[in-house]
């Protein structure tokens, strides 16, 4: 088996190349594979943790495939990015579905509540949450933002498609607040990983960055 680089989880949700090419662009001398097999999430430098659809399936397919160990073990030891249901399913529970998640973190993914999809001109919000929106950067460590967030402006717009949002227990793993209309969490980060709500792959030159940044980076 030959060298894994960055091994994007493929556990049947979503189309998955708009990751890899994204990753195969802002680093191409890195061997990128869109993989199902266990055995390559664990031999790979790091991992992606991508995912559309809905909780409760993906959860289903991850375990039916074999990869829910393999995943747990890289977001512990390995640079690890979850993007999208790839960030939600790191935490406890859904509300989608009532699903269960891989508990990684204490939490819950909530839906946007009907009654606040509403602006501050009283324009009606859509759920899901679709198109570009803002991210601010939360100071984490020494009231410096993430090594992730370099070369990004604070406020810099990430493109969504989402109906859910994590609201994680612990508040200092979060990263990245947006606002629809009211604050939410969009990115989280502890140790070895990060994870956001938004789609780096589709959001032109300030997600390849952070994807470089990923590539790039060597968590301590």
């Amino acid at each position: 088996m030959s060298k894994v680089d960055i091994a994007v989880v493929d556990y049947g949700m979503g189309n998955l190349r708009s990751v890899s090419k994204a990753l195969e662009h802002v680093a191409p001398g890195k061997n990128v594979v869109v993989t199902s097999r266990p055995d390559e999430v664990a031999s790979a430098e790091r991992v992606v943790f991508p995912g559309q659809g809905a909780m409760p399936d993906c959860i289903r397919e991850l375990i039916a495939r074999g990869l829910r160990g393999a995943v747990l073990d890289a977001a512990k030891h390995k640079p690890f990015l979850g993007i999208c249901i790839g960030l939600q399913m790191l935490f406890d529970h859904s509300e989608e579905g009532d699903a269960t998640g891989l508990g990684l973190f204490k939490g819950n993914v909530k839906r946007f509540a009907a009654a606040d999809m509403v602006d501050s001109l009283g324009k009606k919000l859509k759920v899901p949450h679709m198109g570009w929106n803002q991210v601010y950067q939360s100071h984490q460590v020494n009231s410096q933002p993430h090594v992730l967030w370099q070369n990004i402006a604070d406020g810099a717009r990430f493109y969504y498609v989402h109906s859910y949002y994590v609201q994680p227990d612990d508040e200092s793993i979060i990263s990245g607040l947006s606002h629809y209309p009211k604050r939410f969490t969009c990115a989280i980060a502890k140790d070895n990983l990060f994870a956001v709500q938004f789609h780096p792959e589709k959001s032109a030159n300030a997600g390849l960055q952070l994807l470089s940044n990923f590539v790039n980076w060597s968590p301590s």
